[in-house]
């Protein structure tokens, strides 16, 4: 639930209960991931679980949950009767536990991932149904805590299964970023708890104060990440030509850069098209551990930029991470085309996909995951 957490915690501020149904598993085809939630608050619907072919059947289960205060499981999946009814099209199958939102403790992470920190949660999804739906929330550098506690464990026949190996499991998958059901175990007694991890946005840098970089700023913007746009200009580097940046820094763009943390889940495209500042920043960011690191310009632009860069002693080891001309053959000549062209090179890098029409592939169209956005 922690991908809708503004949504969320809107509804509890304006006091009404919320019911939350989170994808716990996926097994064949289907179009969200493991943590997908879709939440119900005074009749409104705040998020998805399946891109609309069992939201029906979520909703009733949330309203059931709204009305008794008891958590649940369901399986929505493809069956030969009922294909359509409350079943996924594709033909997948998936496995939802159903909340209430209401521990302090979950309340503090949904708060803590709305505001782009690290947060995580466990929420116990199969095991004695006194404990399902009770939680175990856990934040990077934070004390866990939750609505589970050792008594509960014992009360449902669990009394060697103890608190302290179920938050050691919980907090390394937590440590780990994962979003993943997990099994504690002790003896024979076992318990399953989906474990939700939300990450610090990645960042993307956007190098150039330049149209194409306002459209890159606005098409990221719902994909999650901190945009930066740098620029040595004042004049163009403003907060008013880039509304959708959440910061836009006047300096060298190489010297800035050398100066941040970049992490390897951070994008660097540089759209500048000047060697004066172009050359400089992707010697700095070629050599960072950037997830993806993209330069716009045409051909003959490349093939100098290549040459600019290794008289400047940039190793061809590093020059190959360089994702130039950047973006992907979509015909896109606007700013706006471009800025989408570049996030699905973007994207295809990251999930190391062809960028291919899935017309003209085999196989699932879904790929097996075990995170929601990954992100």
């Amino acid at each position: 639930m922690l991908e809708i957490a503004e949504r969320v915690l809107a509804a509890l501020d304006a006091g009404r209960d919320v019911a939350v149904a989170t994808v716990t598993r996926v097994t064949g085809s289907a179009p969200r991931t493991v943590g997908t939630s879709m939440g119900l608050a005074g009749g409104q619907v705040l998020g998805s679980i399946s891109g609309g072919c069992v939201e029906g059947a979520a909703v009733d289960a949330c309203e059931r949950v709204l009305e008794s205060g008891e958590a649940e499981r369901n399986r929505f999946g493809f069956t030969d009767d009922d294909a359509f009814a409350v079943g996924l099209s594709c033909g997948g199958e998936l496995d939802v536990i159903v909340t209430l939102v209401g521990s302090p403790a979950l309340v503090a992470e949904l708060r803590a991932a709305a505001a782009g920190d690290e947060a995580g949660v466990a929420t116990v999804v199969d095991g004695p149904r006194a404990l399902l739906g009770r939680t175990v929330a856990a934040t990077v550098g934070r004390d866990l805590d939750g609505d589970l506690i050792a008594d509960d464990l014992a009360a449902a026949g669990l009394p060697s299964l103890s608190l302290d190996r179920i938050r050691a499991v919980v907090g390394a998958t937590v440590d780990a970023g994962r979003t993943d059901e997990v099994t504690v175990d002790c003896g024979d007694e076992t318990l399953t708890l989906l474990v939700e991890s939300h990450r610090a946005a990645p960042r993307l840098f956007v190098i150039g104060a330049v149209e194409f970089a306002a459209a890159l700023a606005v098409a990221a913007r719902p994909l999650g990440y901190r945009i930066t746009v740098c620029d040595a200009r004042p004049v163009f580097a403003t907060a008013e030509r880039f509304p959708a940046a959440d910061e836009v820094v006047t300096e060298w763009p190489s010297l800035y850069l050398a100066g941040q943390s970049i992490g390897p889940r951070d994008v660097i495209c540089v759209l500048s098209h000047d060697d004066r500042f172009d050359i400089p920043v992707l010697c700095e960011a070629l050599e960072s551990p950037a997830e993806f690191v993209g330069a716009l310009g045409s051909r003959r632009t490349h093939e100098r930029r290549i040459a600019a860069l290794r008289d400047a002693g940039v190793s061809g080891q590093a020059i190959a991470r360089l994702h130039s001309p950047i973006g992907m053959d979509l015909g896109a000549s606007t700013p706006e085309e471009t800025a989408v062209s570049i996030l699905a090179e973007v994207l295809a890098a990251r999930n190391g996909a062809s960028g291919a029409p899935l017309r003209d592939l085999d196989g699932a169209i879904h790929r097996p995951t075990t995170s929601a956005g990954a992100r």
